[in-house]
């Protein structure tokens, strides 16, 4: 089997990694991509507390609470109460 990387950003952070890895090309490429898997594993719940551990963020039971619509809102750039199928309607 072969994989040809043609991207050239690709190839740098490939180069990149089996240099710090001190190991060849395809070992690196297999680190990469298992440890991108290994990320994604999981439930969102089990993801979400990793990063907080990573990034020594304290989990309170105020994260738990849905965020109001407004926030929602403010951050969709949409006018607050829009409502795309009320812009159907219309």
């Amino acid at each position: 089997m072969t994989i040809n990387i043609t991207n050239k950003e690709a190839d740098r952070l490939t180069r990149r990694l089996a240099e710090i890895e001190g190991v060849g090309l395809t070992d690196a490429v297999i680190i990469a991509v298992s440890e991108a898997l290994q990320r994604r594993r999981g439930d969102p719940m089990e993801s979400a507390e990793r990063i907080r551990a990573e990034f020594g963020i304290r989990s309170t039971g105020e994260m738990r609470k849905p965020l109001p619509r407004s926030v929602w809102d403010e951050m969709s750039g949409e006018e607050p109460g829009f409502s795309p199928e009320e812009s159907k309607a219309g």
